[in-house]
């Protein structure tokens, strides 16, 4: 796994279409418990070179209930974005994840993480990436939909703010969704609350 991590942060596969330069981003241990499958680094977390560095992380790991030295304890949560580079900024935010990463890298990844017991897919990257035909045709079609994922996969939108609006209209998901997952990350976490 080391020397995989090292190879990814050392990548270059799509350096001629990142403005701001190659810098990937992710976490990962051979012990990895919960593994969340996000988009891509935005602008501060290339800078800090810490993932979900920002407003969305802090939202989702309000979503998972859990505190950042959980969150950022690789042997819990692995962190692995469907670009591992920040793709820079179009019209209306940041553009897509390079489509090269996860064909490249992530198999990889998943082959050394023995121990995984959940796989969030967070956006429709990540959903359309590993649920292929199995996704809706809607993101809100297919999280509201969740449970025909589980138990391998728990599918999220995106925690970033830009999403405030979709949370307001989709109130089931603060009812329903969240509630599933906080108590399937807290059986990972915490292994004595298990029933």
């Amino acid at each position: 796994m080391d020397q995989l991590l090292t190879d990814i942060r050392a990548c270059t596969l799509c350096m001629p279409n990142l403005p701001a330069g190659p810098n990937p981003v992710l976490a990962a241990h051979p012990k990895s418990k919960i593994a969340v499958v996000g988009q891509a680094p935005g602008r501060i977390v290339h800078e800090t070179g810490v993932p979900w560095d920002d407003k969305s992380g802090e939202r989702l790991r309000d979503w998972l209930g859990v505190t950042p030295e959980q969150f950022y304890d690789s042997e819990l949560l692995a962190l692995i974005p469907m670009g591992f580079c920040f793709p820079g900024t179009g019209k209306s935010g940041d553009l897509p994840p390079r489509p090269e990463c996860a064909p490249a890298w992530h198999q990889q990844l998943f082959d050394q993480m023995k121990e995984l017991e959940l796989i969030l897919l967070i956006g429709s990257y990540a959903q359309g990436y590993y649920l292929k035909k199995e996704k809706k045709r809607t993101l809100t079609e297919t999280v509201r939909s969740f449970r025909e994922y589980l138990p391998e996969y728990l599918v999220l939108p995106h925690p970033s703010p830009r999403n405030n609006i979709w949370l307001k209209k989709n109130p089931w998901f603060a009812e329903e969704l969240l509630p599933e997952l906080r108590q399937r990350v807290a059986m990972v976490v915490d292994p004595e609350d298990r029933p």
